[in-house]
């Protein structure tokens, strides 16, 4: 009964966000004959920015939808297992370079790791691959090395830190004794009776019924944190973080904050920072590139269908520092 809830939910946001999108589009096609400038320009702007990062993450998310249900109807179900290495270290340093095979940014990630959590995989098995994978895919790298090539490093410091980073994050999270309590009790009791009932059926229905779930639970999250990355974005002038680009401490801090409210997709951040070269330090640009792929407004909204609020919090501030070590050891070297 919890799964029929759940999947009659997820049917209801999933046509909910059909009808807002068919009403956004109404609204625009009415609209197209008003001046440009009926309403205020900060309002304009908030719209622009949310609607860019929500079209943006769009095709990456219905994409991780994809591969998780890949994953989790039609792969044969011990294959993974066979593949992987059973040493838990080893096996979640292999997970993270599961991102070299999946070119997908880190919204399609979030219902990829949920996939794999359903799956089996352990929590920190899980994370490990969330934060490494939007980092080691090969787009993310291509992009890189066109946006900066060898230069200052950029390009190794963030395919090495990212690595270790995620790996460091994994190893934390597998310390922790019960692991299944670092999940939201929805996610949790969805995985329950992934494991305890199995389902019946073709698996092509049980594929479109995922799809709709999936796709229910992620869209709003993502709507939301658009908006608020949006929201915040107006609300924060970017010429205060651009003053601090001179110092090795405060540009590392101004573009990690920056990173965190433009929530740009990491298969092209390297392009959007680009622009930032010649005012920050090299190791700013490094710890903008690795903590914007690993946590942003967007990534967190998404995040939340899953794990919980403080389990979030301690994600974020590990991963900050790690990435503030990154930055100014970067700068002391480059």
């Amino acid at each position: 009964m919890p799964a029929l809830r759940t999947r009659t939910a997820a049917v209801a946001w999933a046509l909910a966000a059909v009808l807002i999108t068919i009403g956004l589009f109404a609204i625009r096609v009415l609209t197209a004959d008003l001046p440009v400038d009926a309403l205020p320009s900060a309002v304009r702007d908030l719209f622009t920015l949310a609607i860019s990062v929500f079209v943006e993450s769009l095709p990456f998310v219905f994409l991780g939808v994809l591969l998780s249900i890949l994953v989790q109807r039609w792969l044969p179900p011990t294959l993974l297992d066979r593949i992987l290495p059973r040493v838990p270290v080893l096996r979640r340093a292999a997970l993270s370079l599961l991102g070299v095979l999946l070119p997908v940014c880190e919204c399609g990630n979030v219902p990829l790791a949920r996939g794999l959590m359903l799956r089996g995989f352990t929590v920190s098995e899980a994370l490990t691959f969330l934060l490494a994978a939007p980092i080691l895919n090969p787009v993310t790298i291509i992009t890189t090395y066109q946006a900066f090539g060898w230069n200052d490093g950029v390009l190794v410091s963030r395919i090495i830190g990212g690595f270790v980073i995620a790996n460091l994050l994994g190893w934390l999270v597998s310390r922790h004794p019960r692991q299944h309590e670092l999940l939201t009790g929805r996610f949790e009791a969805t995985c329950q009776a992934h494991h305890d009932h199995p389902e019946t059926g073709s698996r092509i229905r049980r594929s479109a019924e995922d799809f709709a779930t999936e796709t229910g639970t992620m869209l709003p999250a993502l709507a939301i944190g658009a908006l608020l990355a949006g929201i915040i974005q107006v609300g924060v002038p970017r010429e205060v973080l651009v003053s601090l680009g001179s110092n090795p401490i405060w540009s590392v801090l101004a573009l990690m904050t920056l990173a965190f409210v433009v929530s740009v997709c990491s298969n092209v951040d390297a392009f959007f920072i680009l622009s930032f070269g010649s005012t920050f330090m090299p190791g700013a640009i490094v710890a903008f590139l690795v903590f914007g792929a690993m946590v942003d407004i967007k990534m967190l909204a998404l995040l939340r269908t899953t794990f919980t609020g403080p389990t979030l919090v301690r994600v974020t501030i590990v991963v900050a520092l790690c990435c503030l070590v990154l930055g100014f050891g970067v700068n002391l070297f480059a």
